[in-house]
């Protein structure tokens, strides 16, 4: 049977993979961090403007279903959410990374989730990330699927099947990119500025509390 999950429990879903492995002081996220999370305008691919009401609905569902939970008590003002992906897909780290990853930013080849994960998980060469991609699609419910090399490129990309099957569109073409290391400073830089402002956040929501 294949996995059904909404586009935006997908989303949801990857923010709270990657905000655990990539700033874990700030993790669990409250509502409005999720919020911030799923409208990043980096590293998210489609851009979207979800509001607190579609969000909550996603983690509902997803709690429903058991891919995430929900913490509160009586000492805490605000609730925090957090998945259980990788549990209830018996996952290690690389493989989370991967994962999520793809659900936050869609089809990429091999070497484009290796430059992408180091937020959340440092691969030392491309074949350990192919390895891991390799297992997740050759599982007996695929949790990815390797697509079929366009025409004009090298590499073939791969995608999650978390939302159902997933249709083989061919990639429209692109202006020349910048060099590969100057794409991939920026996009280090960037993410490590988010990461901090997502510690902040979070120092501000336990000083709040």
């Amino acid at each position: 049977m294949d996995y059904q999950l909404a586009p935006e429990e997908v989303r949801v879903l990857g923010c709270l993979v990657e905000k655990r492995l990539s700033t874990p002081d700030s993790y669990p996220l409250t509502m409005n961090a999720t919020v911030l999370a799923c409208n990043q305008a980096s590293n998210r691919d489609p851009v979207v403007e979800y509001d607190a009401s579609t969000v909550n609905a996603a983690l509902k569902s997803t709690r429903s279903d058991g891919w995430s939970m929900i913490l509160s008590g009586a000492g805490a003002r605000v609730p925090r959410f957090k998945e259980t992906l990788s549990e209830k897909l018996d996952l290690p780290p690389a493989s989370t990374a991967l994962l999520a990853e793809l659900m936050l930013r869609g089809p990429q080849t091999p070497g484009e989730l290796r430059v992408r994960c180091t937020r959340m998980h440092r691969f030392d060469d491309l074949e350990t990330v192919e390895s891991a991609l390799q297992e997740m699609a050759s599982r007996p419910r695929p949790l990815v699927v390797k697509l079929q090399v366009q025409p004009g490129r090298r590499e073939a990309r791969y995608a999650h099947l978390l939302g159902g099957p997933v249709e083989d569109l061919e990639v429209p073409e692109e202006s020349p990119a910048p060099r590969r290391s100057t794409v991939s400073d920026l996009e280090e830089r960037v993410a490590r500025l988010e990461d901090q402002l997502q510690e902040v956040l979070g120092r501000l929501n336990r000083l709040e509390e």
